[in-house]
């Protein structure tokens, strides 16, 4: 299975199947980082890191549209943390599993060109090819007990879980559910 992205470091890792058989998997990260960040204006925030790891074992290319508000959600399981997520451009590689916040360079930088849009990422994955990217979380303060958070696609639907809050993100171009 081509992999950019060491298996062994995963969150969550679920398979999806279309009706030919076809899979595309996504796994999910672990956070690094949970430091703090003072936007130009003076207004603190917390951030984590994760990556999100798609690998298409299908004969066809797999696109992934993805998009998020520049409106803050309320994190159902820590009332009073608001969160937004955050796409960084940058393409996560098997080298910066190891690296502090995996590697994603001029953080500050993006934070600050990034607070005032909306999020989004297109990507189309080759056949038998996969792709990884870095997902942002930022929030006023920190969350009640440990961060945890993944990309899943659900009845032809993305969506980013944060401890357990879904929040709808896509429509997936295939029809592909969760392998049991």
């Amino acid at each position: 299975m081509p992999s950019n992205i060491r298996a062994d470091t995963p969150y969550t890792k679920n398979t999806y199947t279309d009706a030919s058989g076809s899979q595309v998997t996504i796994q999910n990260s672990f956070p690094k980082g949970g430091l703090r960040y003072t936007d130009p204006h003076g207004k603190a925030y917390v951030y984590a890191v994760f990556w999100t790891h798609i690998i298409n074992e299908t004969a066809q290319p797999f696109n992934l549209n993805i998009g998020f508000p520049v409106d803050s959600i309320e994190l159902t399981s820590s009332p009073g943390s608001y969160f937004r997520i955050l796409l960084p451009p940058d393409t996560m590689t098997t080298g910066k599993t190891s690296m502090f916040n995996y590697g994603l360079p001029r953080m500050e930088l993006f934070l600050d060109t990034a607070l005032l849009t909306p999020s989004t990422l297109k990507r189309t994955i080759a056949p038998h090819d996969s792709s990884a990217f870095y997902v942002v979380t930022l929030a006023n303060q920190w969350v009640n007990g440990t961060l945890r958070a993944g990309l899943h696609m659900e009845k032809g639907k993305y969506y980013y879980v944060i401890n357990g809050m879904k929040m709808y993100c896509g429509e997936v171009d295939k029809g592909f559910v969760l392998q049991p």
